[in-house]
């Protein structure tokens, strides 16, 4: 599955029955707490990462995708908009991108 087509899930959970889909009952909680799920998540890949726990860090880098995917979502935001300012960022160094911010 690539990370289009699990986007796609996601979005056509937009209009599921939060009852039976757990996508769909994050989502019919708001983006507030999509982007706390989405943190608690990237705070337990973060732990996993420091103690050197490589099967728990990709089974939680997983979780982190997944619900950065439905954070993204919920916030009208495509994962589309997210790969084209990746484009665009393409060429650039990290430390040149970062001092162009505003």
């Amino acid at each position: 599955m690539t990370l289009n087509d699990l986007f796609a899930t996601i979005q056509s959970r937009k209009s599921a029955d939060p009852d039976t889909s757990w996508t769909a009952k994050l989502l019919s909680k708001g983006p507030a707490k999509c982007a706390e799920k989405f943190g608690e998540e990237a705070i337990e890949a973060i732990i996993e990462a420091a103690r050197g726990d490589r099967q728990a860090l990709t089974s939680e880098a997983a979780d982190v995708l997944y619900h950065l995917l439905v954070m993204l979502a919920a916030s009208d935001v495509t994962l589309d908009a997210v790969l084209a300012e990746l484009d665009n960022r393409q060429g650039t160094s990290g430390i040149a991108e970062k001092a162009a911010r505003p």
